[in-house]
């Protein structure tokens, strides 16, 4: 098998190129690039790899920058040191997504994985659509992790979204509240925050809840089929789950 490294961190590239030794000695590592640039230059001009072992964080930008430039037609493990934002969509989609620094365990799990799909197809095409792959991949990574909220006077406080219990509307007005049960009013409406947040992490209750799972102390049966969420945060009103809305309650959750 005919590889690609594209790796920016020589202590990365030594650890990987050491666990492939260890692991699948017969891979033919057949180029290694450390750039945006280098990685396009290196696939347009070589034939196309059997796989790729691609960082996501490059020095020169975003690693899915490669795909604006070139048509990529071979399977991808990603590697990073972020272990979050892209979880889902490697689950969903069942392309590796190792995380640094990458155990032999975790490569061969991987090339399982790979086997395993390629064993399932007759056309040398990629095991998966690495456009939707992609397109959930950048969602990801633009969903909002700080906001700059106003405050008295001219100032404006940075507050970490892993910090807020859930989002409200109270006259008239979108407001927060936080761990440490302080509150903020935010320019957003309700609307646009459930655009900006990410939905495995905050949930559109009704109109006028968004919750977090830290929120939640406990959930009630409620009258026709509901859910009232209780908070542990005490409200001034009851946050209810419609009847229709209870079952995506319950996956999210």
């Amino acid at each position: 098998m005919k590889v690609l490294i594209i790796e920016d961190e020589s202590a990365a590239l030594r650890n990987l190129k050491a666990v492939i030794n260890e692991v699948a000695a017969d891979m033919e590592i057949v180029g290694e690039t450390d750039s945006i640039v280098d990685s396009i230059g290196w696939l347009e001009t070589h034939a196309m790899p059997d796989l790729i072992f691609m960082d996501i964080h490059l020095a020169d930008g975003s690693a899915f920058e490669i795909f604006e430039h070139v048509n990529i037609t071979c399977p991808i493990i990603f590697t990073t040191a972020y272990d979050e934002y892209a979880l889902r969509a490697f689950n969903v989609y069942s392309i590796a997504y190792l995380l640094k620094p990458i155990s032999g365990s975790d490569l061969r799990k991987a090339l399982d994985k790979l086997e395993d799909l390629c064993s399932r197809r007759t056309e040398p095409v990629p095991p998966t659509d690495l456009t939707g792959i992609l397109r959930e991949l950048k969602r990801e990574e633009s969903y909002k992790t700080h906001f700059l909220v106003p405050v008295k006077g001219d100032r404006l406080r940075p507050v970490s979204v892993g910090t807020i219990l859930f989002f409200y509307i109270s006259d008239g007005l979108v407001k927060a509240v936080d761990e440490n049960h302080e509150e903020y009013v935010f320019p957003q409406s309700l609307d646009e925050l459930s655009e900006q947040l990410n939905p495995r992490e905050f949930f559109r209750a009704n109109r006028q809840y968004l919750l977090s799972r830290k929120a939640v102390r406990d959930i009630s049966l409620w009258f026709n089929g509901r859910l009232a969420v209780n908070l542990c945060v005490p409200t001034a009103e009851r946050v209810i789950i419609s009847k229709a809305k209870v079952a995506e309650f319950k996956d999210w959750f």
